[in-house]
């Protein structure tokens, strides 16, 4: 088969990284408009949050069979299918007029999605030359790292000056040009396609494993984990469906999920980078946010304004180490890129404070560009370096899933985490509000020159004291994931050199 000319290669690399940045930008642009959608739908925000939960549990359930249904129907089908159906359940959720219809839209609207990432990759290295493949992967990696960003500013600014319906019908329009162009390209170029028996028990172990282990993580806060009987119970069906899943998997013979991907030693060690490091990189982009509008008084936009800079350095960088990447050991690029998350989350820790501005948050957020550029696309050579061709579209699939359910276990950890120890820290500033105490002398030197009464100045005292606590909690989760990120430079090294792979 021929390779496309270089103008269709860039064509071709346009449509897919559209269409994967849509399908990225819907796990986070609903996250600030559930409160308008809320409201709007006449339900209360715990109940909205199922438009959130929903999404991610039918996807995280969907990416594992990519492979699977791509060798059944073929990879351009299955992509075609997928984005047309994703591209429809979007304009329904955007028209939705009850919160249950935009909910079980939005379980099919995750649930078509899933083959969207790993089949844009797999494409994409199918109809590259090999030496223009890091190149590639350089310049569809911006979509990863764009489009967690724009999600919220996008979200917060389309729900308070249009209307919360276009986050999910701008994917509309922009969907219909890049699978018209896609299909135009490769509508003559399918790959191989074979019968396989559908693994029905696999599949049921699946949806109930990995559905509970979501649903798990994505309510666990809400209802205090443990402690509530739902999460325990979830816990429980989760854990001996994955095993029973696991151990099904490895025994039948022809498995919906091929778990043997992890016999290659770049897969296993790509994969464990690549979901750590996402937990981490999200949790902490989940988190500061948070942090900004809570402590201190950003709106949502400005808070999303500060985040913005992360997409700076990637944009310039990537196509450089893109044209030079086919000749570079990727575990020198992927070094440099914990030892910089590392760094920048020690600044934070050093300089998050409650008297911060807007450059103190924003400076970090564009150094860990540089973290950004030097770290998706590089792993993704690494996990793929020693893959056939006939399997990239299994091994994306699979790895994809991993770095999914790492974020959602990202988010709930370090919202777990920044809880617990805000609590921890807030009862000891509390026992030790003294006359002697330097913090609470500013405090009060504050409340005699605003004026206040006895009992404004107990509340102003308990308002600062949890900002305090927030801030202290915030800077030990930096300093914990900065010294993970260090230490997740050793597995990197236990990769072969992709450059030996070849």
């Amino acid at each position: 088969m021929e390779l496309l000319s270089a103008k269709q290669r860039g064509w071709l690399i346009l449509s897919l990284a559209s269409i994967a940045f849509l399908q990225i930008l819907d796990l986070t642009i609903a996250n600030v408009a559930l409160s308008t959608i809320a409201g709007d739908l006449g339900s209360s925000l715990s109940q909205g949050t199922w438009v959130i939960t929903s999404f991610g549990v039918a996807n995280a359930i969907s990416i594992p069979l990519t492979g699977w249904l791509a060798k059944r129907v073929g990879e351009v089908r299955l992509f075609v299918i997928s984005t047309v159906l994703f591209i429809i359940s979007s304009w329904v959720c955007g028209i939705a007029n009850s919160l249950e219809m935009l909910i079980i839209t939005r379980i099919l609207q995750g649930a078509v999605s899933g083959p969207i990432i790993p089949l844009s990759q797999s494409l994409l290295l199918a109809n590259f030359p090999k030496s223009q493949h890091s190149m590639a992967l350089a310049i569809w990696s911006m979509t990863v790292i764009i489009a967690p960003v724009c999600g919220p500013i996008l979200g917060g600014w389309i729900s308070d000056n249009i209307h919360w319906g276009w986050i999910f019908l701008i994917n509309v329009p922009i969907g219909l040009v890049a699978i018209f162009i896609t299909y135009l390209l490769l509508r003559r170029r399918e790959t191989k396609t074979e019968v396989i028996p559908v693994d029905k028990v696999g599949l049921v172990l699946l949806v109930v494993g990995i559905g509970c282990l979501q649903l798990m993580l994505d309510r666990g806060k809400e209802l205090d984990w443990f402690n509530s009987n739902e999460i325990i119970a979830l816990a429980i069906i989760a854990t001996i469906g994955i095993i029973l899943f696991i151990i099904w998997e490895l025994t039948d013979s022809n498995p919906i999920v091929d778990l043997s991907l992890f016999k290659s030693r770049n897969f296993t060690v790509g994969t464990i980078c690549i979901s750590l490091a996402f937990l981490l990189h999200i949790g902490v982009l989940v988190l500061q946010p948070q942090l900004l509008q809570t402590v201190f008084d950003y709106t949502a936009t400005w808070a999303g304004f500060v985040l913005a800079p992360l997409g700076i350095l990637p944009v310039v960088l990537a196509p450089v180490i893109g044209r030079f990447g086919a000749k570079i050991d990727m575990r020198y690029l992927v070094t440099l890129s914990f030892m910089v998350f590392s760094f920048c989350f020690f600044w934070r820790a050093y300089t998050f404070e409650s008297g911060m501005g807007f450059s103190g948050a924003a400076w970090p957020q564009f150094v860990q560009g540089i973290a950004i550029a030097c770290f998706i696309m590089p792993l993704n050579v690494i996990i793929l370096s020693d893959m056939p061709q006939e399997k990239i579209a299994a091994a994306g699939s699979m790895f994809n899933f991993f770095r999914t359910l790492a974020i959602s276990i990202g988010t709930s950890l370090t919202n777990t985490l920044w809880t617990q120890r805000e609590a921890v820290h807030h009862s000891q500033l509390t026992e030790n509000i003294t006359k002697n105490n330097i913090l609470v002398d500013l405090y009060y030197q504050e409340i005699k020159l605003l004026g206040l009464s006895g009992s404004q100045a107990t509340v102003f005292l308990a308002k600062k004291i949890t900002h305090q606590s927030l801030i202290l909690a915030a800077n030990e989760i930096f300093w914990l994931f900065g010294f993970i990120f260090l230490a997740l430079i050793m597995i990197i090294w236990l990769a072969k050199s992709n450059l030996a792979a070849k």
